[in-house]
């Protein structure tokens, strides 16, 4: 049975922080911008050393666009304070205009984590560590005038919370395991799993896990943007494989992806040649998967 959570579709690109790269992603903003693109996911990952800091790309890359929205795909929580990521969102969605929103990850390569200074975490205490910072962002961006939390791994005592975001930023959380899903359902505004990590046929059950947490906190399950990394190349001849192909099987598949697997958003990822995948993706892609979704749905 399929799944259609009715969302309107929404489409992205998943944009490199390689320093090497930089004159590629310059390129690459106003094409998807003019393309009719609306978000961009800046994977962040501190420890690599070709990687540029992801935080001070996106606040230069919002301040070259201005339609564009931006998002960390996702946030390394182990080397980044909650409170600090919570002021870094509001500025940089006050700086925009509300163009900002907060993917945000319970950390992995530890080896990296640990070596840049960070905490070793396991399963069990990287989770719960995801879940209380979640709840103190929140509080950051609050209208109280004084917060306090004290939890397992961290703790605010009496900070006064702003500037508020421009907007209500939401929270996506890049999360697999089942404990975490089921939260997310509970506490988060979407979800960003990447298809390298998982395939269509894994997506039901997470997607279950997700809404059987909003059931429980009394949410809308469709009330949860559904994000989906999607990497791959439009070719010119023969499929290869899943989103390795010509556009027409990209339109076919992304089409089922949201009409039978649940997701709403897809943010591409290009094998190679950003510049001219993007191009295509805008021009022969989107716009064919918006008019076949409209059209299935009736």
């Amino acid at each position: 049975m399929g799944t259609d959570y009715g969302r309107r579709v929404g489409f992205g690109v998943f944009a490199s922080p390689e320093a090497d790269s930089l004159r590629d992603l310059w390129a690459l903003l106003p094409v998807a911008e003019h393309g009719g693109l609306e978000f961009v996911g800046v994977q962040d990952h501190p420890y690599q050393r070709r990687h540029l800091d992801t935080w001070s790309l996106m606040a230069t890359a919002l301040a070259r666009t201005e339609r564009l929205r931006f998002f960390p795909d996702v946030a390394n929580l182990p080397l980044r304070s909650p409170a600090i990521i919570a002021k870094s969102a509001a500025s940089l969605d006050v700086l925009s205009g509300g163009r900002f929103e907060l993917g945000l990850g319970a950390g992995a390569f530890w080896e990296a984590v640990v070596a840049m200074g960070g905490e070793r975490r396991g399963p069990r205490e990287a989770a719960d560590a995801l879940v209380e910072a979640v709840e103190v962002i929140r509080l950051l961006w609050s209208d109280q005038r004084s917060v306090r939390f004290e939890g397992g791994h961290y703790r605010l005592a009496g900070v006064r919370p702003g500037p508020a975001p421009a907007h209500d930023i939401g929270i996506w959380l890049g999360v697999y395991g089942p404990r975490l899903l089921r939260a997310l359902g509970r506490i988060a505004d979407g979800w960003v799993p990447s298809s390298g990590y998982t395939e269509p046929a894994g997506l039901h059950d997470m997607h279950a896990r997700i809404d059987a947490g909003a059931a429980e906190a009394g949410r809308d399950p469709a009330s949860i943007r559904r994000v989906y990394n999607v990497m791959g190349a439009i070719t010119d001849g023969a499929s290869t494989g899943f989103l390795r192909g010509p556009a027409e099987q990209w339109v076919e598949q992304l089409t089922e992806l949201v009409l039978e697997y649940g997701m709403d958003t897809f943010v591409f990822g290009p094998a190679e040649n950003p510049v001219r995948q993007v191009e295509r993706f805008a021009a022969e892609v989107v716009p064919a998967v918006r008019e076949a979704v409209h059209r299935e749905r009736g």
